[in-house]
């Protein structure tokens, strides 16, 4: 089972990941949005936003958030991890309902890009 630590290294290379795009991906991700990434086997949220194509101002806060993020994730620490180094893929674990993703249908379509 993957950590709290190794989950929000997951998400800083992530966020590193996304700051390096270029052409088309780097266009699709200027958008600014709430985001939380709830970890359900650690009963912990990341909370942060999405802006300026990388992932800002992210907090751990215990349980569930206490305000919904525009975009909210939930999946497994491992899935996590598994996503942002390229051993799972996001259609794939988001078919399964390995991760699941609320929000607007446009935003779910840009994220699954970067993911």
């Amino acid at each position: 089972m993957a950590t709290i630590e190794e989950c929000r290294t997951a998400l800083d290379h992530l966020s590193l990941s996304m700051a390096r795009a270029e052409g088309d991906v780097r266009s699709g991700l200027a958008f600014d949005r709430s985001l939380s990434c709830r970890i359900t086997d650690l009963d912990i949220t990341f909370v942060g936003r999405l802006a300026d194509g990388t992932i800002t101002d992210v907090v751990a806060v215990p349980g569930a958030p206490s305000e919904k993020a525009q975009i909210r994730l939930a999946m497994s620490g491992d899935d996590l991890v598994a996503m942002v180094g390229g051993e799972l893929s996001f259609a794939k674990a988001w078919g399964s309902g390995r991760v699941k993703v609320q929000g607007g249908l446009r935003d779910v379509l840009r994220l699954r890009s970067l993911l």
